[in-house]
């Protein structure tokens, strides 16, 4: 195709669907000229490119490229996807793909973490939420759009990819992550004595009714000692908003849960509850943090706001757009950002979160070395023991009970801000059970 042939195109495909526009408004008639001259531009661009770049680049790349330009320039989750990328996001809502388990956005041209997830090779490597990805291989991520470069994080399961960190104030340092194959587990629970643990890790298609499974075995389980759930969404990145919408009906009887609000007014949609809490009015306390976002923000949202639960942690990511992937036949998808969410408050929380009600921020509890402390053996003069042949700690043997608390004890003081949230639903169900004696 020569220059002028090429660039004609280019034009006339841009004011194809505006031509009986420009004979009807006189107003969109000037706003159509402007377009020409923009695609003009555009084509010329495009022919010097052709004609002098030091290596021939196709036009197909160049079509693509200026694209995912023309997209990425609107806000970091707004991108265009080839037939293959569009294949690995229909894999990633499905709870299973192929690479290092890390949820990423671009921010100063670089890759940021938002947050890995669990039982991944990115979360076994120590990738933190916040984390700044500044290389791949060796290979500088800035000028990489954030598609090339998760496209370069993906790859064959057990080859080693490094990336090159920078956390906070310290200099940048290398990690090595070796690929594997995906399988995410979107929600475990587990008893914390009488309470339900609950941890959501993305919003796929499988959320909601493995949330539901997992509210029945713990009742199933505590039985009438069930004192209420915690429901972890720390370093949750989110992902389908009817899972999310899905997963704050099973808390709520009635109200809205969000309500999404684009360009076009008319189009704007709200999401109500339905009859039904699958907890039984139970208490709930909701664990959140830096790393929680999206979806999960529309659940720790909705539930804060209808004081159907306590949030405890730290501020959330602040990701309050929605967006849509619309499939353009034969040539991939344009994955757009189309609406923001509000919580029922009527609350943007886009760029500025979440507050959590109780703030803890992360911390460790570490036993105080006691070993030089004096007793009564080592006094000058003691009395010895008249039967040396009697167990001394006789009268402190050990009991099972005791050993098993010291063992959950143990294993709690590795997350501080569980124990403050367990702490925070004991209170409510002690007051609870408080105030229905007095009645």
């Amino acid at each position: 195709m020569g220059k002028i042939s090429l660039a004609a195109a280019i034009l006339a495909l841009g004011l194809a669907g505006s031509a009986p526009a420009l004979a009807q408004d006189a107003a969109k008639k000037e706003t159509s000229a402007d377009t020409y001259k923009q695609l003009e531009l555009f084509g010329t661009v495009l022919e010097r490119i052709r004609a002098d770049y030091v290596e021939e680049v196709s036009d197909e790349e160049l079509i693509k490229a200026a694209i995912n330009g023309m997209l990425t320039s609107l806000d970091p989750h707004s991108s265009y996807l080839d037939e293959k990328g569009r294949e690995r996001l229909d894999v990633d809502t499905k709870g299973e793909f192929g690479g290092l388990g890390i949820e990423v956005t671009m921010e100063g041209g670089y890759v940021k973490v938002v947050s890995p997830i669990d039982d991944t090779p990115a979360a076994k490597a120590g990738i933190q939420p916040n984390d700044l990805i500044v290389a791949l291989d060796g290979k500088p991520v800035r000028g990489m759009s954030l598609a090339k470069a998760v496209e370069h994080m993906r790859g064959k399961v057990g080859e080693k990819i490094v990336l090159t960190i920078r956390r906070g104030d310290q200099a940048p340092f290398d990690v090595d992550v070796i690929r594997d194959v995906i399988k995410v587990s979107p929600v475990r629970s587990r008893a914390e004595g009488n309470i339900g643990y609950v941890r959501i890790t993305s919003f796929s298609r499988q959320t909601e009714p493995n949330l539901a499974k997992a509210i029945d075995k713990l009742k199933g389980e505590l039985g009438d000692k069930l004192e209420g759930f915690i429901i972890d969404l720390r370093n949750n990145p989110g992902g389908l908003l009817d899972q999310a919408i899905a997963v704050t009906d099973a808390f709520l009887d009635k109200g809205e849960i969000v309500s999404t609000r684009g360009r076009d007014k008319k189009k704007a949609q709200r999401h109500n509850a339905n009859p039904g809490d699958l907890t039984g009015g139970l208490p709930i306390v909701v664990l959140i943090n830096g790393g929680s976002a999206s979806a999960s923000e529309i659940v720790a949202g909705a539930l804060q706001d209808h004081g159907r639960a306590i949030l405890v942690g730290q501020k959330t990511f602040g990701k309050g757009s929605v967006q849509t992937v619309q499939r353009i036949p034969g040539h991939g998808a344009v994955r757009l950002t189309i609406a923001r969410y509000y919580t029922p408050s009527g609350s943007s929380i886009q760029a500025t979160g979440i507050e959590p009600d109780i703030a803890v921020k992360p911390a460790k509890i570490e036993e105080i070395d006691v070993t030089g402390r004096r007793r009564e053996a080592d006094l000058s003069g003691a009395l010895q023991n008249e039967d040396p042949d009697e167990d001394k700690d006789e009268d402190v043997k050990p009991d099972p009970k005791a050993e098993r608390a010291a063992a959950e004890a143990a294993a709690a003081q590795k997350d501080y801000q569980l124990i403050r949230a367990i702490d925070v639903l004991r209170g409510i169900a002690i007051y609870r059970q408080s105030t229905t004696e007095q009645k």
